[in-house]
Formats: structure tokens, sequence, C-alpha cells
């Protein structure tokens, strides 16, 4: 009779083949700082890999933040060893860099780390990057988004794969789930103390904000888990037909992109927002520092329909009205 998987394995398997996140012959990195989370999540990946048909190597950034830092590497540098993954380590003083970039040390660090994994990916010829992200890490960042006043897809939250290259199979399992998991194989994962201190605005949530919501719900986690799908599952179908809107309506030339404004107009205010920033994106690439406020301005442009108004967005694309038509194009 086959052994029964443990609880976690078997959320993680579902989580793979709901969300397609692992194909067989891929080469996934394994971002890995030597905590619970991510300890797990390479044993796990190790465990299955021959079953699933997928090759894994493993990625460390020490961020000379910490003075034990050094012995999380190494630590990370044995498991990699015992278990005969290929590893690869880069050391970073995120702290320096962060002053020079003139960023915060939360935002340097994951600058740092994403930079290193596409490195590694290159290197091995990959195609996959696995984040050891929980259900946990999910709710603290909706919470944080909610608190930033995000739209809709920050709502979204974590989501299990994005740009069809970072996978995250621990997305639906719990940090205490985790934990035991570690206890149950003796992983002995490394504890970062600076999980305690409230010096950043997740440690706040984590530490001080969901154990109040706690309080109220339980399953907090698990509740603003499910909204985190039916978010990303009703903006697809927003998104879906802003493509469809503007593949049937817009008119693309030399340097630009323009719409009837009648077209544009009748299209319902969500709808418009959504155009705005999709064309932009077609546009120039990115929707970088395009506030809503620059978004709403559009639409009131539009609205106003008179002649030979315009707007400057970034100095990089001018909007304005001519022959009844709104004109998005590139300042050169």
């Amino acid at each position: 009779m086959a052994k029964r998987l443990d609880v976690l394995e078997e959320k993680f398997l579902k989580t793979v083949k709901e969300n397609n996140l692992i194909k067989e012959n891929d080469v996934i990195v394994v971002g890995v700082s030597g905590g619970p989370d991510s300890i797990a999540l390479l044993w796990c990946l190790n465990k299955f890999k021959e079953n699933l048909k997928y090759k894994i190597v493993c990625a460390h950034i020490n961020h000379l933040i910490r003075e034990d830092s050094t012995d999380d590497e190494k630590f990370v540098e044995n498991v990699c060893e015992n278990l005969k993954i290929p590893f690869y380590k880069k050391r970073e003083n995120i702290i320096d860099l962060s002053k020079k970039l003139k960023k915060g040390t939360e935002e340097t660090g994951r600058i740092v780390r994403y930079n290193f994994f596409d490195e590694v990916l290159k290197k091995e010829g990959a195609n996959k990057i696995a984040i050891a992200h929980n259900k946990n890490d999910n709710a603290e960042t909706i919470l944080l988004n909610l608190t930033r006043g995000s739209g809709l897809t920050g709502l979204e939250g974590i989501q299990p794969i994005e740009s069809n290259k970072y996978i995250r199979p621990f997305i639906d399992i719990s940090r205490k789930e985790i934990e035991a998991y570690c206890d149950k194989y003796n992983l002995n994962p490394r504890i970062d103390s600076t999980n305690k201190e409230n010096i950043y605005n997740r440690n706040i949530i984590r530490n001080e904000v969901l154990p109040i919501l706690r309080q109220i719900n339980p399953n907090v986690e698990e509740a603003l888990s499910r909204i985190s799908k039916i978010v990303k599952e009703e903006n697809d179908f927003v998104n879906s037909y802003t493509e469809k809107v503007y593949k049937a309506t817009s008119q693309i030339s030399v340097g630009g992109i323009s719409f009837e404004l009648k077209d544009f107009n009748n299209e319902s205010k969500t709808i418009k927002q959504k155009l705005v920033l999709y064309t932009i994106n077609e546009l120039v690439g990115n929707t970088r520092n395009v506030e809503k406020t620059n978004v709403d301005d559009i639409i009131k442009l539009a609205e106003n329909n008179v002649g030979n108004k315009f707007m400057e967005l970034n100095k990089k694309i001018k909007i304005f009205i001519k022959n009844k038509k709104i004109f998005f194009t590139i300042i050169n």
C-alpha cells in the first residue's frame, strides 16, 4: 500500500496541477533564503522531481544585513550538497545599495533577488523560477495593498503564476503547515530574527494587524485567499473585454493610436480606464508612473469633446482631440 502523502505535499501537488505550474522537462530555479518556507519548498520540489520529470537548481542571496547571514548561506549550501542540487550564491550589501539607489531596503532586496534569479535562469537554461510565497504572505500583501488604496489589481494579491515564469507552489499552504512540515522532516530551517521586529510595514501587518483580525475570523488568511481568487477571475474578465474593445475600435498609425470619440465615450468608466492603460502599454510598453488622476484626466478630455485640446503624460505621451477622435502619440 502506497504511503499517504503529507497534507502539505497534497496541497503542493494540487496547486501545481490546477494552475499548470510545472511541465515535463521544466528547469526550475528555486529561490532559497534558508527560512522555513523556502527550505520546505526546496525539499518538496526535490521529492517530486523524478515523478514529475523536471530539474531544479538553487539560488541564494546573502543580503549581508544580519550578522548571521553567512551562516544562512552555508546552511543552504550544505542542504543542496546533501541533496545533490546545483547551488548558486551571491553576496550583496543591500543596505549600502539601497542608499545608493535611494530605495528602501525591502525594495532593493527584491530587485537584487529577482535579478540574480534571472541570471541563474539564463546560466542553467531554465524556464521557471519558484518562489516560496505562502497563504500568509498573500494575506499580508492584500492588506498592505488595501492600506495603500490600491485598485482591484492590488487585491489580487500574490498569484500562483506570474509572467509564465514565476511559480508559487506554496501559495495555498499556511505558514503553520510549513512549520509543521519542517518539524516532521527535521529540516531545521534558519530563523530570521528581523521578522519579529516591526521595522517594516509587512511585519506590522504580520505581527500586529493579522492577530487582531483573527479575533474576528480565525480563518482570516483563508478568507483573504478567497478574495484574491475572486478578484483575479473578475479582473481577467474585464481585461479580456478591454482587449476585445481595443482590437475592435483602435486605429493604429505610425507613432500613434486613436479611437473615434463616440466609440470611446460610449464605454463604461471602468472600461475607459482600462482602455487608457491598455493603450499606453501598447504605445510605450509599460504604464509605470501613470496615476489614476492621469487616467481620469484623459477620460475628461474625451468627454469634453473640444478640438485642439491636449495633455502630456510623463513627457512621453501626448493625448489630444482632433476630428472627433482621441489620439495617443509618442512625444519625439
